[in-house]
């Protein structure tokens, strides 16, 4: 018995993980990333809240943490309000760390602030991907540190 255990464990062909995320998950947490800036743009709530898990958080660059959706929409829309300036987020790397998680690392920048001042910034989300399509589970934006 054990010969046939290990004559069939050598003989199981073994084949390489398959690696997560495909061209059509890239172009999906892409999508998902521009349609929060444009729902964050037209302060739009029930638009940010349709692209967050019900448990998403977000690290602000200022260190407010936001946790759970609710908070996550409410504070989008209050320093939307708050700070004013155009949205832009130009997502340079996407990558698949496991079967249904995604990382998107971007450049986040605020133009049009007081004196015509622009926030360059860098922003990290974690995406969960299901059948019912991606969201956005967690946020990390960052300032530069200075040097």
């Amino acid at each position: 018995m054990l010969f046939l255990t290990v004559f069939a464990l050598l003989t199981i062909p073994s084949f390489p993980a398959q690696a997560p995320g495909s061209a059509n998950d890239e172009a999906a947490v892409r999508e998902i990333v521009k349609r929060y800036v444009d729902a964050r743009e037209r302060r739009d709530p029930k638009a940010i809240e349709a692209l967050f898990t019900e448990d998403a958080d977000q690290l602000t660059s200022s260190g407010q943490w936001r946790r759970g959706r609710g908070e996550v929409v409410k504070g989008t829309l209050a320093s939307s309000q708050q700070i004013g300036g155009t949205r832009t987020i130009t997502i340079e790397t996407v990558r698949f760390p496991a079967p249904g998680v995604a990382i998107a690392d971007g450049r986040y920048e605020i133009s049009g602030l007081a004196g015509g001042a622009t926030r360059r910034m860098w922003t990290s989300f974690v995406l969960t991907g299901s059948e019912g399509g991606w969201r956005i589970t967690a946020i990390r934006n960052m300032l530069p540190a200075g040097g």
